[in-house]
């Protein structure tokens, strides 16, 4: 069903209620963090329940659940970080690791900010294109490719403990393919990870460390438009009430990720996403789903 519009902002997750969106919360905050891409299925579980689409302001504005499950998650790494850059930087010591990772974090963070912006529009306008499930379906399949090329070439030795601004760069320059519906931020990040040579719980970690400025300013941003926009009280309960529910299901999505990941592949990633597009493109080329 389609969306509404609150100043040509999409906001159908307004119309849906406190009901609806706790279960959309519990589907996104699972989706974000795992290689399967939440826009994906924020499209696909309203569209077969018959619920109203509930627009890609609520999808970004519920990155921010995903940004408090990562900083909890990671927390001893965030303070090492934080802490530790501020150090290096008082005594001036660019040397410092945590200062380097900081710095790194940063040269990451500029490709995925500039296409951001150049995108908005387009990205975040009532009925874009981009949220079709054509779109969706063929993003899915093209990063079930890719995701499997690199696990069958990745060689699964190094760790995040010596990393060089090019693989920052890179792996910044492959997470631009979050602007897209279906291709997923940690899918991208995560595959970019393993061509570089990470063991897979070290590309899931550089990436989800990586990918904090992008998740905050995505968040912080949709939260603004909606304000400027002039979301009503209502509006505002019901996704404070979605981003609530999002962030402890993220925070048990990131942690069974680890878990997996330290003993296993990310084949049935591969499996699942190429067969969620092989379907996505079925049922709309048969009219099941639109």
């Amino acid at each position: 069903m389609a969306g509404s519009c609150t100043q040509g902002v999409d906001t159908g997750f307004v119309a849906l209620g406190y009901g609806k969106v706790a279960v959309l919360g519990v589907v996104q905050g699972i989706t974000e963090l795992l290689p399967i891409s939440s826009t994906a299925h924020m499209r696909i579980v309203p569209s077969l329940l018959g619920w109203q689409d509930p627009g890609s302001a609520f999808s970004a504005a519920m990155q921010l659940a995903a940004l408090a499950a990562v900083i909890s998650y990671f927390w001893k790494d965030v303070r090492w970080l934080s802490f530790g850059s501020i150090a290096a930087l008082q005594r001036r010591d660019f040397s410092d690791r945590a200062f380097r990772f900081v710095f790194g974090i940063i040269v990451a963070t500029i490709p995925i900010g500039i296409c951001g912006l150049l995108l908005s529009k387009l990205l975040n306008t009532c009925g874009t294109p981009l949220r079709s499930l054509w779109v969706i379906g063929a993003s899915c399949i093209i990063m079930a490719v890719l995701l499997a090329i690199a696990e069958l070439y990745a060689k699964h030795e190094r760790t995040t403990e010596r990393v060089s601004i090019t693989d920052f760069l890179i792996v910044g320059i492959a997470q631009v393919g979050a602007l897209i519906p279906g291709i997923s931020r940690s899918g991208s990040t995560l595959t970019a990870g393993l061509f570089l040579g990470f063991k897979r719980e070290e590309a899931a970690r550089f990436s989800f460390l990586i990918g904090l400025p992008a998740i905050a300013l995505a968040g912080l941003k949709e939260m603004y438009i909606l304000y400027a926009a002039g979301l009503d009280l209502h509006g505002w309960s019901v996704l404070l009430f979605g981003l609530f529910i999002a962030s402890i299901s993220a925070f048990f999505a990131i942690w069974g990720l680890f878990k997996y990941l330290e003993r296993f592949s990310s084949w049935p990633f591969v499996i699942y996403r190429g067969l969620l597009g092989i379907a996505l493109l079925l049922s709309v080329s048969m009219g099941w789903l639109v």
